[in-house]
């Protein structure tokens, strides 16, 4: 259970450095062996979904893409999610953590999964991106594309976050707004399973321009008797 606090970032031109690099935090063993046996085999038993870039997917509400919400899409977070989601409150990062979308991903390397650098949505999602990673350890690719000219490296610039197998990952801050994140398919090298739980931005929680919909959404999610679509 810990915070890292620095990493070692690789420039394109090969350069390294050391820095201090805030906004991940990581709880090793989030999970048990048993745990991990009993969401598979939950998952399992659900319709997977093909997603892109050879991935399989659950989720809990549909893709937003065009800055509107179709209510209809949303459901109730998953059963199995409920005790894992009161095991986050236990951690003060997670403080106030309330999630409205479960988002399940299933790699395989004979599909070539792999999820391409990117942010995720800020209009609709909040400050915190929370992961547990199963079945197998993987390397979570933070990128800037901007480089880090104070340091001496130009061009775009990478760092590799190790994630342990039943581990849960948190990106936060700098780390959920300005890197990007990536899985690449060198890093995929068994089956991989991974649930990613997200917040509401501000605009949807009290004080909010759309607080009423912000709280009609969690009541839904957080009933815990979901299914995914």
């Amino acid at each position: 259970l810990y915070d890292p606090q620095s990493r070692l970032a690789v420039g394109k031109d090969a350069q390294a450095a050391s820095f201090p690099f805030s906004g991940v935090f990581l709880w090793e063993n989030f999970i048990s062996e048993e745990e991990e046996k009993e969401l598979i085999c939950a998952m399992d038993q659900d319709v997977w979904k093909e997603s892109q870039s050879g991935r399989r997917k659950q989720v809990s509400i549909f893709d937003n893409h065009i800055n509107k919400i179709n209510r209809i899409a949303f459901c109730c977070l998953k059963i199995y999610s409920h005790k894992l989601v009161l095991r986050m409150y236990q951690e003060s990062t997670l403080a106030g953590f309330q999630p409205v979308e479960q988002c399940n991903l299933d790699y395989h390397p004979e599909r070539g999964a792999a999820i391409d650098p990117h942010l995720d949505d800020s209009w609709l999602w909040g400050e915190r991106l929370v992961t547990i990673n199963m079945l197998s350890d993987t390397t979570l690719t933070m990128s800037l594309e901007q480089g880090l000219p104070e340091l001496g490296l130009t061009g775009e610039v990478h760092v590799a976050v190790h994630l342990p197998r039943r581990c849960l990952v948190v990106l936060y801050g700098e780390a959920r707004h300005i890197w990007k994140h990536a899985i690449h398919r060198k890093d995929i090298h068994v089956r991989r399973v991974c649930s990613t739980y997200r917040e509401l931005s501000a605009e949807f929680l009290p004080g909010g321009q759309q607080a009423d919909l912000g709280a009609q959404l969690l009541n839904i999610a957080l009933n815990f008797q979901g299914s995914p679509v």
